[in-house]
């Protein structure tokens, strides 16, 4: 079968053919017919992988401090060694599967050959997801629409966090993927929305969503957000941008009112200032993906479920609630998709992600 790969070491990125994997018993054989790239997190490890090594480890200076301890423990030739093999592992890229179940494990009961699925899987023609990262699709919702099932549930997440209530005033600071799907479903929710970034095309769909915007080319965001707040402060800042800047953490804090809640879904500077936060009382908290469950091995890997009555919102269910605002269309990916590719032109598309054009 055909997989998208991506070289650690060169940063290239090609289709290899590669076996058909094992179900396992707690998880689903799935046969695809779209994954969807993500234009944020995806172009981020391509162009880590064609940075050259000085500059990976500018970027990731606590692996640095790992491989000078292990210098020290194992000696410099055996850490060489280790880095340079852990370097030549290919990656498999992906995270926004949708498919077929065309084999369940034998300690599957929620769901039968022939489903509709979406899962985490990666992009590749066959993938084998444990269960709690799948969910069913209703006939509703088309196989492209419903690749964005994932990426919804990481807006939803930090949407969850913030806990926003009818008629707040809520900043969306980057409108990519995430950004533009976090607007629709805080207006889903009865908030008000404030988007703001740079790009044209990408503010005029957070307006055709129901968001205010600022152009950061023209605009200060802080006056806006000013009189967007009718002069309080915004009750809450989703950041889900993709920057090296401390910029867009700074700028929330400082368009807040007084115990207002932050929260970072994208990744941005976080040298914080203890003066934006200390006299407001700011909540400030990063999201971990796609909700509860998120890189625990017990939930995810062997299926141990979390009671609906303790976590009511687990990745799982967050996946079935993003399709359910599909379903109602209070959640439009349509007019999201930029190209189509077959997994052959893999490379074109990767092209066309790390290029200038949005």
């Amino acid at each position: 079968m055909k997989q998208i790969i991506q070289s650690l070491k060169t940063g290239q990125t090609k289709v290899e053919e590669i076996p058909i994997p094992y179900s396992s018993p707690g998880s689903l054989l799935i046969k695809t017919s779209k994954t969807l790239i993500s234009t944020g997190t995806e172009r981020m490890l391509v162009e880590f992988g064609k940075a050259g090594l000085l500059k990976k480890a500018s970027q990731q200076p606590e692996k640095v401090k790992m491989v000078l301890d292990k210098v020290f423990t194992d000696g410099l030739k055996s850490t060489i060694e280790s880095v340079f093999n852990k370097i030549d592992q290919p990656l498999p890229l992906g995270y926004c599967n949708v498919g077929i179940v065309h084999e369940v494990g034998s300690a599957v009961t929620n769901f039968n050959k022939g489903d509709r699925v979406v899962s985490n899987g990666k992009h590749a023609e066959v993938v084998n997801v444990p269960i709690n990262l799948c969910a069913k699709v209703p006939d509703i919702v088309s196989d492209e629409e419903a690749s964005f099932t994932v990426i919804g549930s990481v807006a939803l997440q930090g949407i969850r966090l913030i806990k926003p209530t009818l008629g707040e005033a809520v900043v969306v600071i980057g409108l990519g993927l995430v950004g533009l799907m976090t607007v629709q479903l805080l207006k889903a929710n009865g908030c008000r929305v404030l988007g703001i970034d740079f790009d044209q095309n990408k503010l005029l769909l957070a307006k055709k969503f129901g968001a205010e915007i600022v152009d950061l080319n023209k605009e200060d965001p802080l006056i806006v957000a000013d009189i967007f707040s009718r002069g309080r402060g915004v009750d809450a800042v989703i950041v889900t941008a993709t920057t090296t800047s401390d910029k867009p953490i700074h700028q929330a804090a400082q368009m807040c009112r007084k115990r207002a809640r932050i929260v970072l879904v994208g990744v941005t500077g976080l040298k914080l200032s203890r003066e934006d936060f200390f006299k407001k009382e700011i909540t400030f908290q990063v999201s971990a993906s796609y909700g509860p469950g998120r890189y625990d091995q017990n939930y995810e890997e062997k299926g141990q479920d979390y009671p609906v009555g303790f976590v009511r919102w687990t990745e799982q269910r967050n996946f079935e609630a993003v399709i359910d605002m599909m379903t109602t269309g209070a959640l439009n990916v349509k007019s999201l998709i930029s190209d189509r590719f077959d997994i052959a032109e893999a490379e074109k598309a990767y092209e066309l992600v790390i290029n200038s054009k949005p």
